[in-house]
């Protein structure tokens, strides 16, 4: 079987706010062993380039050269169909997580059509709740009873198993129509919370609680461009209806 490399193009390795340029650059040099070309940096600051380089030997220098930069992470993720999130961390309102090799068979069928972002966090702190809130998926790597892996191993293992999944990827097999990017998805859930707001469902306190619930809630369903445009559309519809509401009554 020949392998279709053109899918690794769909795949970007984020980093969000990595603390040492040694780091993105062994992250680069991971990725580039395994055919995955693109990498996003997060961060309010432009890392070293020569520490970087150091970690990446000259073979894995072009993807510093054409890495992504970015200083905010919605930005970043925008033109992603599907984002995975790595982390150790449990917590009531996070997404169950699952093994790398569990996620790679389920991303799978969505390359040919959709780009997917495998977001890493932090090395002091890992990826936080709001970042988490952006992603559909979170993979945590199956450890023993001590979790401690640095963050170029934990890329090289998951760009490992994106690349096996290429290898065994059966011909013809069935594969997934263009979902909503998450510029898309922002939009709609943008919209989605001003509404909600308007009615008084969401509550202060409840906020959070509830829009990370509900976008959990539009994530299992895949939502396609059309979808969340036509959730867009009810939202602002009944929003003018509202406010046209309010005009008569003055």
């Amino acid at each position: 079987m020949t392998l279709d490399t053109t899918l690794l193009d769909h795949v970007a390795i984020v980093l969000m706010e990595p603390k040492f340029p040694e780091n993105i650059g062994s992250a680069a040099r991971a990725a580039w062993n395994m055919g995955i070309s693109r990498l996003i940096v997060v961060g309010s600051d432009s890392p070293d380039p020569e520490r970087m380089a150091m970690m990446a030997t000259h073979k894995a220098a072009h993807l510093l050269e054409n890495m992504e930069l970015h200083d905010n992470l919605e930005t970043a993720l925008a033109p992603f169909s599907r984002v995975v999130g790595t982390t150790a961390r449990r917590g009531r309102q996070r997404i169950r997580e699952k093994g790398p090799r569990e996620v790679v068979s389920e991303i799978m069928p969505l390359l040919p059509d959709n780009d997917v972002a495998f977001l890493f966090g932090p090395e002091d702190r890992g990826l936080t709740n709001d970042d988490l809130k952006y992603c559909h998926l979170l993979s945590a790597v199956p450890t023993a009873d001590f979790s401690s892996l640095n963050l170029a191993q934990a890329v090289a293992i998951h760009c490992y198993e994106i690349y096996q999944g290429i290898v065994h990827c059966q011909k013809g097999a069935a594969q997934s129509p263009r979902l909503a990017t998450t510029f898309e998805l922002e939009g709609m859930y943008h919209q989605l919370e001003k509404t909600l707001l308007t009615i008084d469902f969401l509550q202060d306190k409840s906020q959070i609680y509830y829009m990370n619930n509900i976008r959990q809630f539009f994530g299992r369903m895949r939502l396609s461009p059309k979808d969340a445009s036509i959730i867009r559309s009810i939202c602002r519809q009944f929003l003018s209806f509202k406010d046209a509401g309010l005009s008569r009554k003055k």
